[in-house]
């Protein structure tokens, strides 16, 4: 069997492992030692790539952001800023109709400013938000699709890990992918709300109605909210402005939420241990995706199946947006089994190359950027469609009296509108770049 049919047969070999629940990391890293073998013919190059692989990957500095965002989510959700943003948005929208799942995820947008991860924005606002909408009287379906797209805030709202990665492989600034990330997060934001809004009119009876709360109160909210607003400003702020790195900023964020969480008694009774146990788990979950992606890639680059790739679409005289097209099929199909990271990881060494050789007259700058938020977005849709959306089974899990079926048709609405943002993005460029172009 030739090297080019090997990396082909490599896919399905791969879905087989992720449906079989070998882990993604571990899948990847023995398909590309195994496969490398197999092209290089005898063990020796195999064993210098494994005695270089490691070291190669980790040694860069940029990968020191993720350990450090991830925590600063811990210590922001040990810092009670979760509540605080919650009751915040509840006290000025909570008695509008559906103004409570509106607060949610506004709540999740805020948290999603100082964590950087999906699966922790959803299960932090989850357990803040699930028992307020239920006192609500808001329907399981609705109460769980709506926090579970609420999550995918975490990735796409800037500090983002993913965005980190992708960074790394498509050699771009960071700062300048978090300034083009922002206007399409808050569009999200808006998107999801709007999707509330027309639900529950729909809907009738899958939302119930609070009461106004008292301006004193509302202030008295407003005031809980003001560390988070003062780390997003330092954080983002100092990366945007160049007062910092991203690395730099990334520890200034988790020390400013670590010494808020100890003045607010959240590092007590072993909470601090915990978070550091919560990190440590969390990047060696990422770096083992890493890892795998890494040899897997190797094979691929032997194999020479990218350069063959691009060269047969090329040879089509397909036009740019609809080899884009394809691609982010591509992404929203395979994002039903696989997670965001590792889409990421295995296709943008794949498909950047394809994509950069295209004239959607953009600079190579702009490309790379208007690109990588496209991408972002719809791995982020992978995270809330069935049958493996990772952010269903965390809010599920936490609502048991609520099954996965409602919590996947309430979840539908939400997949429309992120659907309807990506056509809007891919036919309007200048709104992902238009903080860049200032």
């Amino acid at each position: 069997m030739d090297a080019l049919t090997l990396a082909a047969w490599s896919f399905p070999v791969l879905l087989v492992l992720i449906f079989l629940r070998v882990p993604i990391g571990l899948s990847m890293l023995l398909l590309g030692l195994i496969g490398s073998w197999l092209v290089y013919g005898s063990a020796g190059p195999l064993l210098n790539q494994m005695n270089t692989l490691a070291y190669s990957q980790f040694s860069s500095h940029s990968l020191s952001i993720v350990p450090l965002f991830l925590l600063m989510g811990q210590f922001a959700a040990l810092g009670g800023m979760s509540q605080a943003l919650f009751k915040a948005a509840e006290a000025f929208i909570g008695h509008r109709k559906g103004g409570v799942g509106m607060a949610a995820i506004g709540a999740c947008a805020g948290f999603g400013s100082i964590c950087g991860s999906s699966l922790a924005t959803a299960a932090t606002m989850g357990q803040v938000s699930l028992p307020e909408l239920r006192r609500a009287g808001y329907s399981g379906a609705l109460s769980t699709g709506l926090l579970a797209a609420g999550g995918t805030l975490g990735i796409l709202i800037p500090p983002s890990i993913v965005l980190v990665i992708y960074a790394i492989l498509a050699e771009q600034n960071i700062a300048k992918l978090f300034a083009a990330a922002f206007v399409p997060g808050i569009i999200a934001a808006l998107g999801y709300m709007l999707v509330i809004a027309i639900f529950v009119r729909v809907v009738p009876g899958s939302a119930g109605h609070v009461p106004p709360m008292p301006w004193p109160e509302r202030l008295r909210a407003a005031r809980a909210v003001w560390p988070v607003v003062a780390i997003f400003v330092t954080v983002i702020g100092g990366i945007y402005t160049g007062i910092f790195t991203p690395t730099e900023g990334a520890a200034v964020g988790a020390a400013s939420a670590g010494l808020l969480a100890w003045v607010r008694g959240g590092l007590g009774g072993g909470n601090l241990l915990r978070a550091f146990e919560a990190t440590a788990g969390g990047t060696a979950m990422v770096f083992m995706i890493v890892l795998g992606a890494a040899a897997y890639n190797t094979f691929l680059a032997l194999s020479m199946l990218p350069q063959e790739l691009a060269a047969w679409v090329g040879a089509q005289g397909l036009s740019p947006y609809a080899v884009l097209g394809l691609i982010i099929l591509f992404y929203l199909i395979f994002g039903c089994v696989m997670d965001s990271l590792s889409m990421i990881l295995l296709t943008i060494p794949i498909f950047f190359p394809m994509v950069s050789g295209m004239d959607f007259g953009l600079n190579p700058e702009e490309l790379a950027i208007w690109f990588g938020v496209l991408v972002l977005i719809v791995v982020e849709v992978g995270l809330i469609t069935p049958p493996v959306g990772m952010n269903l089974f965390v809010i599920q899990s936490m609502a048991p009296g609520v099954s996965i079926r409602e919590t996947y048709r309430g979840v539908l609405p939400f997949v429309v509108s992120d659907l309807v943002r990506v056509v809007i993005l891919v036919a309007f460029p200048s709104i992902t770049l238009f903080i860049l172009r200032l």
